[in-house]
């Protein structure tokens, strides 16, 4: 769930993976591998795309949706 999230947030901000690989300090490749759920977000990482993208963490992993389903 996280790494559509992610795509569908950086899409909307009109941000590529290069971008947001830069203000992530990280790689693209990183960030497609996010965004395909290859890689786990780390505590911090979710911190960091919580701030950048004025989300919570339980939209951005989520949970919201899964409390809403019960």
């Amino acid at each position: 769930m996280y790494g559509k999230r992610i795509r569908e947030l950086r899409l909307e901000k009109g941000m590529t993976q290069a971008q947001l690989a830069e203000m992530l300090r990280t790689t693209q490749k990183n960030i497609s591998k996010y965004e395909t759920e290859y890689l786990d977000l780390s505590t911090a990482m979710i911190v960091e795309l919580c701030k950048i993208f004025e989300v919570s963490a339980d939209y951005l992993l989520g949970i919201e949706e899964l409390f809403s389903k019960i």
